[in-house]
Order: C-alpha cells, then structure tokens, then sequence
C-alpha cells in the first residue's frame, strides 16, 4: 500500500471529506440517520484520515472519555477501498495516537458482523450484544502496551 497516507485531519479544513465517506457507509449503506451518525461529538474530537492516491477513502474519530480512557468511533472505508487494508491502517494509526498519548484504555462498539476484525487486532469483547442505531453491536476493549498488535 505505498500510495496509501493516513493523517491526523484538520477538523476545520478536512469535515467535509470526513462526512462525506461516513454519510455514505453509514448513511447510505447501513441506514443510519444522520441525528445518530453526526452526534455532536465530531469537533471536540481527533480524527484520522486515509488517502489513497491523493483521494480521501476511509476515516475514523478518537474521543477521549477520561485521562486513561479513549473510544475508536466511527470507523468507516469507502465500498470501493475495502479490502486493501484500509481499515487495520486506520486502527492501527489511531492505537499508535493513543499509545503516544499514554491511554491505557480503548473501547469500541463494534458492530457485530465485524466483531473477529477487531478481536485480530487484539480486542476483546464485554458484555451482551446490544443494538445501536438498528445495528447489532458488541463493547469491546483492549489494553495499550508497547505493541498495537501490528
């Protein structure tokens, strides 16, 4: 993947690219309205960009819940870029921000038809299943150390 980057975004310059791939992976893919995909929380919190050759494919937000804590949100690859990789770039770069952040802490709410992606990048589920905006999810939570799992 050597024309894959993945950035840091500039919220001010760079939202429109990021509502743009989750209006149409969860929008219009899954159906989720956009009262429950854009939530408010976009501006207070960190988020990541990839760009394959030049055009913006996939994104994902950090939230920081506490000072151990952080929450991956958002995780979202154009249907046209799935499968290169794109994904595990995106969490792994977002597990390395928080790493060198010193947060001990990651949770997830993994929809649940994904749930083995992230238990390969070390994830381990809590609790029952329980639907979010219509979709079957899955709390997960995975503990920092030196290594993302990579």
């Amino acid at each position: 993947m050597d024309n894959l980057v993945i950035k840091v975004a500039d919220f001010l310059t760079d939202f429109s690219d990021i509502q743009h791939i989750r209006y149409l992976v969860f929008q219009v893919e899954q159906g989720v309205t956009a009262a429950l995909e854009f939530d408010g929380k976009d501006a207070d919190a960190c988020h990541l960009l990839a760009y394959r050759d030049g055009q913006a494919v996939g994104t994902t937000r950090i939230r920081y819940l506490d000072d151990h804590t952080a929450k991956i949100e958002r995780v979202a690859v154009l249907k046209t870029a799935r499968g290169a990789g794109i994904g595990k770039a995106l969490m792994l770069e977002a597990l390395q921000c928080l790493m060198n952040a010193n947060i001990p802490v990651v949770q997830i709410h993994a929809q649940e038809a994904v749930r083995d992606f992230y238990q390969r990048l070390g994830f381990e589920p809590e609790g029952e299943i329980f639907v979010e905006a219509g979709i079957p999810h899955v709390k997960m939570k995975k503990l920092l150390t030196s290594r993302t799992g990579r």
